[in-house]
């Protein structure tokens, strides 16, 4: 009798088995990865392309920005210039070959390139984003995790109106109340501006400043500017902030009361694991999910209500900028802006479909 030794079938192998569910896994991430990154461009073209029509659907810039400043001649000559005399189509098609090429021209009302509007002032929104986006993460997730705790009880009916009441507060209302009682009436916070005016001149007068005065502050070990820098960034990131806050409190508290009666918990409370364990380890971390994703949504409220906000405290952003440059109706600048602000948006999004996709496998499908 001959002697065969059977090697085992590879679709038996549970190594090979394993190899190819990561193989799968691996590529699955990479189309769902790439799909997300292509559709970026759509995403702005589209942006881009409505607020272009939109802006003239009143006349050429020109008119709107210069109109009753100048003679008849002259605002006939700017608009030759400028080339708004000929077709729409051909200025928009010229228009996208500037923006490919890094050009979004130059402002009507203050020539000034509407590149150096973006890089001087877009760091100051980003700033005030950041520090939006920390209050709100600061009070949404440990206020929404205690009304999960004691859902149904007070403490959950008075947080529950509480995050009604942050989202549904205009920011530029919740701006003035912040003013009038902390500023004004208490004294204890100013009411304007990113800094004070030795600090502004200590920090923009460093080498190769970021333009976030706290991060420049920091980098230079200058503590006093650091403090001042943080006491007038208080009322605009509470303002802000406390508007995505209401949204991140109600999503906490939704999905932990989710996952809270989910087998494995009620598994562990059984076992004697105390509530405090369950609710911070075994409930909290599967309700992240939702919550990364709609961070990204939340990005773009925060940069819209940056508008408001900035105007509100005289925060020198790009939102501060865009409601003077559509004060004054001048279109090539609110283009820049408007392109800026929907990068950051379409960027923002896509990260954070990367993070969730690395966190849960389930969204690649």
């Amino acid at each position: 009798m001959s002697s065969l030794i059977e090697l085992p079938d590879a679709a038996d192998d549970p190594t090979a088995t394993a190899a190819r569910g990561r193989s799968k896994a691996g590529g699955s991430l990479g189309r769902y990865l790439l799909v997300r990154f292509l559709l970026i461009f759509p995403t702005i073209f589209i942006l881009v392309t409505l607020v272009f029509f939109l802006m003239r659907i009143t006349g050429d810039p020109i008119t709107a920005a210069m109109g009753g400043r100048l003679t008849p001649d002259q605002l006939a000559q700017r608009i030759s210039e400028a080339g708004y005399d000929r077709p729409l189509p051909v200025q928009y098609v010229e228009y996208l070959g500037q923006v490919f090429t890094g050009n979004f021209g130059r402002t009507l009302t203050d020539n000034r390139a509407v590149t150096e509007v973006l890089l001087t002032y877009g760091a100051a929104t980003l700033e005030l984003a950041l520090n939006a986006l920390v209050i709100a993460l600061l009070v949404g997730i440990p206020f929404g995790l205690l009304a999960a705790r004691f859902r149904d009880k007070w403490p959950d009916a008075v947080l529950r109106v509480a995050a009604i009441l942050f989202y549904a507060t205009p920011v530029f209302f919740a701006g003035l109340l912040l003013k009038l009682v902390f500023g004004v009436g208490l004294g204890w916070l100013p009411i304007a501006g990113r800094a004070g005016i030795d600090s502004e001149l200590a920090l923009t007068g460093l080498g190769a400043p970021t333009g976030i005065y706290w991060l420049d502050a920091i980098r230079s070990g200058n503590w006093d500017a650091l403090g001042d820098v943080g006491r007038h960034a208080v009322l605009p990131a509470v303002a802000l902030g406390l508007l995505t806050a209401g949204v991140f409190l109600r999503l906490v508290r939704t999905n932990v009361i989710g996952t809270l009666g989910r087998e494995y918990v009620e598994a562990g409370r059984s076992r004697g694991v105390s509530e405090y364990r369950l609710l911070a380890h075994h409930s909290f971390k599967p309700a992240l999910i939702p919550i990364i994703t709609v961070m990204g949504l939340q990005i773009a409220l925060l940069l819209g209500g940056a508008v408001l906000t900035e105007s509100t405290f005289e925060w020198k952003g790009l939102g501060f900028m865009l409601a003077q440059y559509l004060t004054a109706r001048d279109f090539v600048a609110v283009q820049g802006i408007v392109m800026l602000l929907a990068v950051i948006v379409a960027v923002t999004n896509f990260t954070v479909d990367v993070v969730a996709a690395l966190i849960d496998p389930r969204v690649r499908y």
